[in-house]
């Protein structure tokens, strides 16, 4: 997935949805773990406004423009590309980089209004999910 710049949320529920119905899983459980140290992975309601509050919570719990030791790139063996990011690993940290669900009938045991939602931290960048499931 090509994401945008800054932190942007994603819905991947419809993907893990489709994952499950292609392995034919109707008992168990489906682990979703991100691959990367600047993605999140929650489960929560994606509606447009709570989306920004979430934005705008970690954005002030987290200041992107504070002085973090990470971002003192001259003084870190890195690629010169290297961005100044250590609010987003800061960030993945506390919403954490996977999710275990329930597989019932078929289907993930979610409430009416949950979504799995993959939270881009640094971004742009192409990302990928590891979606793996257990069960009969």
């Amino acid at each position: 997935m090509e994401t945008q710049k800054g932190m942007s949320i994603y819905n991947i529920t419809p993907d893990i949805k489709s994952f499950i119905l292609q392995n034919e899983i109707d008992d168990g459980f489906v682990i979703i773990s991100s691959r990367h140290t600047t993605t999140a992975l929650t489960i929560n309601e994606c509606e447009e406004r709570l989306l920004d509050d979430i934005r705008l919570f970690f954005h002030k719990l987290v200041p992107p423009k504070d002085k973090y030791l990470h971002n003192d790139i001259h003084l870190r063996d890195c690629p010169d590309d290297e961005p100044e990011n250590a609010h987003s690993h800061i960030t993945a940290m506390l919403l954490g980089q996977s999710e275990s669900i329930p597989i019932a009938a078929g289907k993930m045991a979610l409430g009416q209004y949950q979504s799995v939602m993959l939270i881009e931290l640094d971004g742009p960048r192409s990302r990928t999910v590891n979606i793996q499931i257990i069960g009969e």
